[in-house]
């Protein structure tokens, strides 16, 4: 007779083999019932480690990839669902801040303690803020309204006479004065957007056109306008190109949609299409 030790250490080695063999029918069944049902965890996701003083059963990885997959896909969906919603209340308060570091000084007449925290050495009150921005939008047009008036005009002007006599002000105020009436007496100026050659023959660009250029940039006789050309994602900077009115091909979107079509990379095309047709005669008027 074998030794007990031995017996049972044979016992027990065929015993595991069992298990083990069990354990490996059991998962083909289950792969072969649950294959198709989506969702279902699948018992092949376990294996068995054999270890001298027992058995283990230990989730493979397949399935810690599968909850993960499952998580970043609701979390980018919840992203997208809710990322329009926070980023336009987060625009609106960066707006509405940058806004109020300046129009809170209209408020200089009302005491700090009353207008800020923490005795008047915080921050103003939000509350507040939204009055000084209401007195900015009521004053602003009051102005508006004023310069309709002979006395409101003849205040502009001394206004502006002093404004233009102070030493580097005047540069800074010249300037802007010009280009603001540039664009407001322009009425064509990024009111139509088109589309030219640029940065290379073959290639195109979308564009607005900020106005036509006088005689000494014509071009064979031919008007020549000039076209701002945004970059992506941010429209703030640009080229400025000169083209023959040819050159450019009017396109049936408006400005709003084209500087979407801009902002978002091209991803969202205009309504209902870009519809390109060549313009005869843009819609500037002669100066």
């Amino acid at each position: 007779m074998a030794p007990a030790g031995h017996f049972l250490a044979i016992s027990d080695r065929t015993y595991r083999r069992i298990v083990h063999t069990f354990l490996s029918a059991a998962v083909a069944l289950n792969d072969f019932a649950f294959r198709a049902a989506s969702g279902l965890p699948h018992f092949s996701d376990c294996f068995v480690l054999a270890l001298s003083n027992g058995f283990s059963i230990r989730r493979l990885p397949s399935v810690n990839k599968n909850l993960f997959a499952r998580w970043r896909a609701n979390f980018f969906t919840g992203l997208a669902v809710l990322l329009p919603a926070i980023a336009s209340v987060l625009v609106l308060l960066w707006v509405f801040s940058s806004i109020a570091n300046i129009t809170d000084a209209l408020l200089f007449f009302l005491p700090s303690k009353l207008t800020h925290g923490d005795g008047g050495q915080g921050k103003m009150y939000w509350y507040w803020s939204m009055a000084a921005l209401l007195l900015a939008i009521l004053l602003i047009s009051l102005a508006g309204k004023l310069t309709r008036y002979y006395i409101g005009k003849k205040i502009i002007q001394l206004l502006d006479r002093g404004l233009l006599r102070i030493p580097l002000l005047n540069k800074i105020y010249s300037t802007i004065k010009q280009v603001n009436e540039a664009f407001t007496s322009n009425k064509s100026s990024f009111k139509q957007v088109v589309l030219v050659e640029f940065p290379q023959p073959g290639h195109r660009a979308v564009g607005f056109v900020t106005g036509e250029q006088d005689e000494a940039f014509h071009q064979g006789g031919e008007r020549t306008i000039s076209v701002f050309i945004p970059t992506t994602p941010n429209p703030t900077s640009g080229f400025l190109i000169l083209v023959p009115e040819s050159g450019a091909k009017k396109l049936d979107m408006s400005v709003a949609d084209g500087i979407k079509f801009i902002v978002s990379l091209g991803a969202i095309p205009p309504e209902p299409s870009l519809g390109i047709r060549p313009v005869p005669s843009l819609p500037i008027p002669h100066g």
